[in-house]
């Protein structure tokens, strides 16, 4: 194998563009084949699989959150939902190994890893804010919304849609019944001002 100069970022490259083939691909053997070294070799940068992912993860959340902050700047409420959804979608599709490993919780003791998960779920709450939620309602909204987010991308990527029906019409039905629900949300909010109250 001919030797060559890498840095983590190179190794890091390398295995999101396998992991865009199954996080499973992602291994030390598959890595050094495509980058043209010794296995042994990236442990200088990486130190196992399991780091290799933990790097992985972490590229994911944050990239997933910057693309998230970007379609939701200057906008709120059923706008911000629709910029954000779509980012969302695009995001997963684009980089489905990525997308993958940002799923799972972080490991409560991977302080930076922990950060990069709350800083997503701190941006989600953000566009909710124009509904007016209580704290209960507002993490409802954001795991309502990640699910049917990913249940659609899931199923989009796993071809899942053979009716015939066009598969971004039916995105925005999706969006439209998220927006449907915070707005019956916010209604109840409404109704119940207590609920907003302190304990």
């Amino acid at each position: 194998m001919s030797r060559q100069r890498l840095d983590t970022e190179q190794v890091l490259q390398a295995a999101l563009a396998l992991a865009d083939e199954g996080l499973d691909q992602a291994t030390f053997a598959r890595l050094a084949q495509v980058l043209g070294v010794r296995a042994p070799s990236l442990y200088n940068h990486v130190n196992g699989r399991a780091a290799l992912l933990r790097l992985i993860t972490l590229r994911g959340l944050d990239d997933l959150a910057d693309a998230i902050a970007t379609a939701a700047a200057g906008r709120s409420g059923e706008d911000g939902v629709r910029a954000v959804a779509h980012a969302y979608r695009d995001y997963a599709r684009a980089h489905p190994g990525a997308y993958e490993a940002t799923l799972a919780a972080p490991d409560p003791a991977d302080a930076e890893l922990r950060a990069a998960a709350e800083r997503l779920l701190e941006l989600l709450g953000a566009i909710l804010r124009a509904w007016k939620l209580d704290d209960e309602q507002t993490i409802d909204a954001i795991r309502v919304l990640r699910s049917g987010l990913h249940g659609f991308v899931a199923l989009e990527r796993g071809g899942a849609f053979a009716m015939a029906r066009d598969v971004d019409a039916s995105f925005e039905g999706l969006v439209d019944t998220v927006v449907a629900g915070l707005e019956a949300g916010s209604a109840t909010v409404a109704r119940n001002p207590q609920r907003l109250e302190q304990p």
